[in-house]
């Protein structure tokens, strides 16, 4: 009996599949997922349930990734009426890259209406993340500001979730652009009105951007009476706990107070998210290591044979091993070596200070060296009659 054979595509035909197709597919995805984020936000604007604004944040780090100039334009003209801040935001975003394909709206009988202030703000912080990847940091500044002066004109409880993020991510802005003096007063008005409001995760993103803010300047007695005179709210995200805690481990250190340094810093490590968040471990670690080598204490092996953190933490590794031998000429090789590194972790002046403690454990070695010598030896190398001599002198 004859069989019908059906063709079969092979494996190399399949795979033939123009770039540009693929590319805007993943495009049309994004835009897709835009669009459900949207229709979240709204229901959490119109239900007053901060989960599902919570929801659409949570993905934000895998949403920026996806985002390019050909998406953002496509979420705005879906999403904005024409008038002066659908203008404002298209100048900021990106030309799409030559032969993009346009991606079509969705097929709607009605023009699209103005969105509610969280669904703006939320398109304006994808812009303004866009510019930071790309780094445009002028434009980022321009576009930070603007996104700002939206959130305080606004008086939404509903906001607060997405304003929080909004103010770390102005933060950073002008950090990278060495102008984090000039936000001081802001983040100091925009933490009083949250605290009025209890707006706990504002509260704990703007004590942690203030007290980034002292230390980038080195102003420990700043940031110690922000911590003293403030309450860091106990139902603050992981997150945020673990980022308090560090600045705390860090002004602690610096103000010798090495024993609650180490315990906040051990806090720290251990509110952070274990799988992600591997520079926020490794600069947290390289910290705990100095202040508990000034504490006297030689960390764990284990701590250095970490895959994700043995390669940041091999300078601190040869420290650690400087400072347990108690070997002087081969600590001031660590700093000459490594130097510039430790002044870019912030650990440097604490690591000067490690100076006096290789001084003791050398000291102390050749104690221990010296204690090993019986009084008998001694008596029998000084030629003294007996060896009670030899212990009356020593």
């Amino acid at each position: 009996q004859d069989v019908e054979m059906k063709n079969v595509d092979s494996p190399a035909a399949a795979s033939d599949v123009e770039p540009t197709e693929v590319k805007k597919d993943a495009d049309v995805l994004t835009v897709q997922d835009l669009r459900e984020h949207v229709r979240q936000i709204d229901k959490a604007v119109s239900s007053k349930e901060p989960r599902f604004a919570m929801r659409v944040l949570r993905s934000l780090p895998s949403t920026r990734r996806k985002l390019n100039g050909n998406v953002l334009k496509a979420i705005i003209n879906q999403l904005y009426p024409a008038n002066a801040d659908k203008e404002g935001l298209l100048a900021l975003v990106e030309s799409p890259l030559p032969g993009a394909v346009e991606i079509e709206p969705p097929r709607s009988r009605s023009a699209p209406k103005t969105p509610v202030p969280e669904v703006d703000v939320y398109i304006h912080l994808l812009v303004l993340l866009r510019l930071l990847d790309t780094n445009k940091l002028e434009e980022a500044t321009e576009c930070s500001q603007q996104l700002m002066n939206k959130i305080t004109a606004q008086n939404r409880r509903t906001l607060d979730l997405i304003a929080s993020k909004c103010y770390f991510y102005h933060s950073r802005v002008f950090e990278l652009t060495n102008k984090l003096d000039l936000i001081r007063g802001l983040l100091h008005a925009r933490l009083r009105t949250s605290t009025l409001r209890n707006d706990f995760e504002g509260q704990a993103v703007l004590i942690n951007c203030l007290l980034r803010n002292y230390l980038h300047y080195s102003l420990y007695d700043q940031a110690d009476k922000l911590v003293s005179k403030s309450v860091f709210p106990e139902n603050a995200s992981n997150n945020e706990w673990a980022r308090f805690l560090y600045y705390l481990g860090r002004i602690k250190a610096a103000r010798l107070e090495y024993s609650d340094a180490h315990k906040h810093l051990v806090q720290a490590l251990r509110k952070a998210p274990q799988t992600a968040a591997v520079g926020f471990r490794q600069t947290v670690q390289k910290l705990a290591i100095v202040v508990e080598l000034l504490l006297g204490d030689i960390p764990e092996r284990a701590i250095f044979r970490q895959a994700q953190l043995r390669k940041a933490l091999a300078p601190y590794f040869q420290l650690t091993q400087a400072v347990r031998l108690g070997n002087l000429q081969r600590f001031g090789e660590v700093l000459e070596n490594f130097g510039p590194q430790f002044r870019t972790d912030h650990t440097f002046t604490l690591i000067l200070r490690l100076r006096q403690n290789v001084i003791k454990t050398a000291i102390r070695s050749i104690g221990l060296s010296y204690s090993r010598i019986s009084p008998k030896d001694i008596a029998r190398k000084l030629g003294l009659d007996s060896s009670e001599d030899a212990e009356f002198i020593v």
